[in-house]
């Protein structure tokens, strides 16, 4: 089972990044190519986040998709585009980023019924 969530990781970490990519190309690229990249990206984010959806608990499927989909994207800003990037900026990055291992640590209680 261990293996599996890895796994499960693995795809949302995809996911985050195809994602970003997606968002990348729309802003990189000025021509009709750029709406082929974007679909192709959101075609495979899709696929790699359901397979995600298979391994893990949606919440801890979603946060790691977000998380990573948010760093991409911000340091793509910084290195591709030259947008400042602000303390404030790593402060609530890393905030995230904490987020979403406490999430991922977190367990799921079953409840059990007394009938």
């Amino acid at each position: 089972m261990e293996g599996n969530k890895k796994k499960g990781y693995a795809w949302a970490i995809f996911a985050g990044a195809n994602a970003a990519m997606a968002a990348i190309c729309s802003k990189y690229f000025d021509s009709q190519f750029k709406f082929a990249l974007v679909i192709l990206f959101n075609v495979v984010m899709w696929g790699c986040y359901v397979s995600s959806l298979k391994a893990l608990p949606s919440l801890q499927a979603t946060v790691t998709n977000f998380a990573i989909n948010f760093l991409c994207s911000g340091m793509a800003g910084f290195l591709l585009f030259d947008e400042t990037v602000s303390l404030q900026w790593f402060a609530g990055a890393t905030l995230i980023v904490v987020g979403v291992i406490i999430i991922s640590k977190s367990s799921i209680e079953e409840k059990t019924h007394d009938d």
